[in-house]
């Protein structure tokens, strides 16, 4: 008499897709989304700019990748900015170190404007290009000129510089040359993907920009969110997440290590 035992049939991991479309993660995204933001309008982006990228979709491959994509959207989620190509995007790049593709989080400039324009602290900004034939003049650290004409082409572009005006009347000026934002493209993770590719003078902008909102009297948690220190995130409405309200890579890792994820939301469906 045969005694032999069924052995369950393994169980089948869920797509990074599949995740973003169940109303456990919808759930998941409500608790950190500022008020005027819709779980199911951020799920529907996020597929979007996966369908785009085929590479993105490699995070699918592992635990560690799929950890990597949900952290960055969690992170967008609690600034209350999407991943919709013009605000923040989503980058694919290889970690030789785990072996695994991950996804790499850029804020935009508009996206960096947007959060700084929440302090209530500056009244305007701009950013902008400086090429060849354009008029281009400055003193002690202050754009005394920038004159562009239309009519003839503007040459190469070789410094930007960015401008915030104060509510206070006051203004602040940031200058850089186009070797030095080449720089530091060369140290970003997708310096060779993405926007840095599509969209140079738009990164180069929120490069300068970035090291100017080092002179701007900013909250202290947009100061964190800027900086990348995410002990503290703003968002619209005034809810502050913690360090210990935020989930971590590894603990994402684990989460879809261990099937707790596809049990989660198997049960939500």
């Amino acid at each position: 008499m045969s005694t032999d035992t069924k052995k369950p049939e393994p169980k089948k991991e869920l797509t990074i897709r599949q995740h973003l479309e169940s109303d456990a993660f919808k759930a998941q995204l409500a608790l950190v989304l500022p008020k005027h933001c819709n779980p199911e309008r951020m799920a529907r982006i996020a597929i979007t700019a996966l369908t785009k990228s085929p590479k993105l979709a490699e995070c699918n491959e592992t635990a560690h990748g799929k950890a990597s994509f949900f952290k960055c959207l969690m992170d967008l989620s609690q600034w209350g900015l999407e991943p919709d190509g013009r605000n923040a995007h989503l980058i694919p790049f290889n970690n030789n170190k785990v072996g695994a593709v991950e996804c790499q989080l850029i804020i935009d400039y508009k996206g960096l404007v947007e959060l700084i324009m929440r302090s209530g602290e500056v009244a305007s900004i701009h950013a902008d290009v400086v090429c060849e034939n354009d008029e281009f003049e400055v003193e002690l650290g202050e754009v005394t000129k920038h004159r562009i004409d239309y009519r003839k082409p503007r040459g190469k572009p070789y410094a930007y510089w960015a401008r915030v005006r104060f509510r206070n009347g006051g203004q602040k000026f940031e200058v850089m040359t186009k070797e030095e934002v080449d720089s530091i493209r060369a140290r970003s993770k997708a310096g060779s993907s993405g926007p840095w590719v599509t969209d140079y003078n738009e990164m180069a902008k929120k490069t300068v920009f970035k090291r100017l909102t080092k002179w701007i009297p900013l909250a202290a948690e947009v100061r964190d969110a800027i900086d990348a220190d995410f002990d503290r995130l703003p968002s619209v409405d005034g809810h502050v997440v913690r360090q210990s309200e935020r989930p971590t890579l590894d603990s994402l890792t684990s989460m879809f290590s261990d099937g707790a994820a596809e049990e989660a939301v198997e049960a939500n469906q």
